[in-house]
């Protein structure tokens, strides 16, 4: 039975370039697509940039250019990119646009004529130099609770207080610098909590990953709070229907995107949107999305369409961030890549298939560790599946006029390969795919086993062999044939290439089983080369942020010094340092800490006892990463209670912060427990 799939990825931001973090989410939704597409289902994949909000109007303001010639500009740059990387859209579109005007309005007011919006005075921080009011990432200031400097206005990182921006301690603008005001202002609010009992039904029905369905359970526990959807003038959007200098938030009309994405492609195409839309149909809704925004779409997005009439997803998949070599990507360590400069240097599809043998179907981070990068791509893509096709085709080519023989002379060999399809469709539906990839491989091995054992090279030199040769070689372009039609929907391009030396249709899922025979094959051509080191540092480098040389000079005074190095602070006597216990500790566990920009949770083995500590170095480290390694901490501080648990120590790290920030660590032979003098 023919599927009809819409799919969507989430929209990028209209304020900066793709890099590869954003790709493992596109490439991720284009292999499903593509392999839908390969079983014959009507599947259309849509997106669209995310074209409003505050800093995209400041940044314009900065640059002298209007909005909307900015978000065109990061339109074409954002098309190009994907294009090269072969993310297949059927449509590309921005939210900026009459289609999403339209069905924000209709969303929003049959919202409202429903009873699910209301409105209410509320108190805000406002820039009294650049006339506007402030959202709580745009000011900062010293943290109520502990005094920590440069905090923004929602939640504090040193301490994990959370607060109303109005509490912030000597507050500023980060537009302007200038010291906000508070100032009264009427906003709309969604109430999401109408929608509690048909959410909990929904999230636990199968529709998002179970892991996800658990998380969702927290905030059902603390109640769904009434969501703030408008926005004062001025604000780059659209304004709200009968409500003058009011503007939806940006994550209203953002999801909505999807849809108007949809209808524009509609219009063009003759796509019924109707049966795509409506709440008792049999077509697919299907959302990939990173694992930072689910409360927005699991909750916020449902609980609207279903308010304005409309179906709901019917699933909604979320995955991992990406890290390079264990870490955050960096800029000073050249791992802050963009797509642009990958693609300066080396084929898209090697880190397709890199980003494809790394993903599951869960929601756990991938790393992209360059050296296995490189490692991985030269074995499997080179070395196995491109090796078996340059292995027999010039045999073909050269003694039998390119033709290959009539028959297969190991039938159940290629019927092992065959029997796989099921299986490795089963991968691909489920979003497998490293599973898949490692399945492939396997069947990889076998072909060039088979062509290893059976020696054509060395027959070619035997008379009487001719036959034998050519069922040999016949026989390898087959097992070549079927992995490629496997690896199809992550490796488009060099498919394509493929289909022309075989000289054959493109490939579908159907044709699997069916064998080559008595066919005319063209010249093989490489498919694809071998990743040399010095390809992998040029990226790195070209990654790597431009810092303006200096030459070292002896300090003559104070103001000389680095500003960016904090002073020393007050003297401590010798009683006051030896009262600090440093112990060696192993981290024994590290995992993310939902809420907070800069905190990870650690576990830590210190000989006596364990303990556990939430430490600000989430910026520079994956936790994964940090697991089994040693480190240093102070182990008689007292225990620190924190909004997101018990902190029973402190870690010492030292660096100018970000990325830049590496843990202590005791030389080799250091053991848990050892104090530190």
């Amino acid at each position: 039975m023919q599927r009809k799939i819409l799919v969507t990825s989430a929209l990028p931001y209209a304020n900066g370039s793709i890099h590869l973090g954003h790709l493992v989410e596109y490439i991720q939704t284009d292999i499903w697509v593509r392999f839908q597409k390969m079983r014959g289902h009507e599947c259309h994949y849509v997106c669209a940039d995310d074209a409003h909000g505050t800093p995209i109007m400041l940044r314009a303001q900065n640059e002298g250019i209007t909005p909307e010639q900015l978000i065109a500009d990061v339109n074409a740059e954002h098309q190009a990119d994907f294009n090269d990387f072969s993310i297949a859209f059927d449509n590309f579109h921005t939210t900026h646009s009459d289609e999403n005007k339209a069905l924000a309005s209709h969303i929003y007011l049959a919202n409202r004529d429903a009873g699910h919006i209301e409105t209410r005075t509320i108190s805000q921080a406002y820039d009294p130099e650049k006339e506007m009011f402030l959202p709580d990432r745009f000011i900062k200031g010293e943290c109520p609770k502990c005094g920590a400097a440069d905090q923004y206005g929602d939640n504090c990182e040193a301490c994990g207080a959370t607060y109303d921006s109005t509490d912030l301690i000597n507050p500023v603008s980060a537009v302007s610098g200038a010291t906000p005001v508070t100032k009264e202002s009427e906003h709309y609010f969604f109430k999401l909590g109408h929608f509690e009992e048909s959410l909990k039904a929904w999230t636990r029905a199968g529709h998002i990953q179970s892991e996800v369905s658990h998380k969702l359970d927290e905030w059902f526990e603390g109640g769904l709070r009434d969501w703030d959807i408008s926005r004062d003038a001025p604000y780059f959007g659209f304004e709200i229907p009968d409500a003058p200098n009011k503007f939806f938030y940006v994550w209203l009309d953002a999801p909505i995107g999807y849809l108007a994405s949809f209808k524009n492609y509609c219009d063009r195409t003759g796509v019924d949107f109707d049966a795509f839309m409506k709440p008792d149909t049999t077509t697919e809704m299907v959302h990939f999305i990173g694992k930072d925004i689910i409360y927005f779409h699991a909750l916020f997005w449902p609980a609207m369409l279903e308010g304005a009439g409309f179906r709901l997803p019917n699933n909604i998949f979320a995955h991992g961030f990406l890290t390079v070599d264990g870490k955050k990507m960096s800029k000073s360590r050249g791992t802050f890549i963009k797509a642009r400069t990958y693609l300066d240097h080396l084929n898209p599809e090697y880190l397709r298939y890199y980003f494809a043998a790394k993903l599951g179907s869960g929601i756990d981070d991938i790393d992209l560790n360059l050296e296995d990068f490189q490692s991985r791509i030269n074995s499997d893509l080179v070395g196995k599946v491109v090796n078996i096709a340059s292995r027999c085709a010039g045999f073909i080519k050269k003694r039998y006029e390119g033709k290959l023989a009539n028959t297969l002379s190991e039938p159940a060999l290629f019927e092992e390969f065959v029997a796989q399809s099921d299986a490795i469709a089963a991968r691909y539906e489920n979003r497998e795919f490293g599973q898949g990839m490692r399945d492939i491989m396997a069947l990889a091995d076998k072909a060039n086993q088979y062509i290893d054992d059976k020696k054509p090279w060395a027959l070619a030199k035997e008379e009487g062999k001719e036959q034998e040769v050519h069922d040999i070689c016949t026989m390898g372009i087959n097992l070549f044939r079927v992995l490629v039609a496997y690896l199809k929907p992550v490796l488009p391009e060099t498919v394509i290439q493929a289909e022309a030396f075989l000289n054959i249709e493109p490939l579908t899922w159907p044709d699997i089983g069916t064998p080559l025979l008595s066919h005319d094959i063209n010249k093989f051509k490489p498919l694809m080369t071998r990743i040399e080191s010095d390809k992998i540092e040029a990226i790195q480098a070209a990654s790597k942020d431009t810092l303006a040389e200096t030459k070292s000079k002896p300090v003559q005074s104070t103001a000389s010094i680095d500003k960016n190095i904090p002073p020393i602070a007050d003297e401590i006597s010798f009683d006051d340092f030896a009262k600090i216990d440093l112990r060696v500790a192993k981290i024994i566990n590290a995992e993310h800490v939902d809420g907070a920009d800069k905190l990870l949770k650690l576990t830590l083995d210190i000989g006596l006892a364990q303990r556990q500590v939430f430490a600000g170095i989430k910026s520079a480290y994956a936790p994964e990463s940090l697991i089994g390694k040693q480190t240093v901490m102070v182990a008689n501080l007292a225990p620190r209670k924190m909004r997101f648990g018990l902190s029973e120590g402190m870690v010492l790290a030292a660096g100018p912060g970000g990325e830049d920030l590496f843990i202590l660590q005791p030389d080799k032979g250091a053991k848990a427990g050892m104090k530190v003098k």
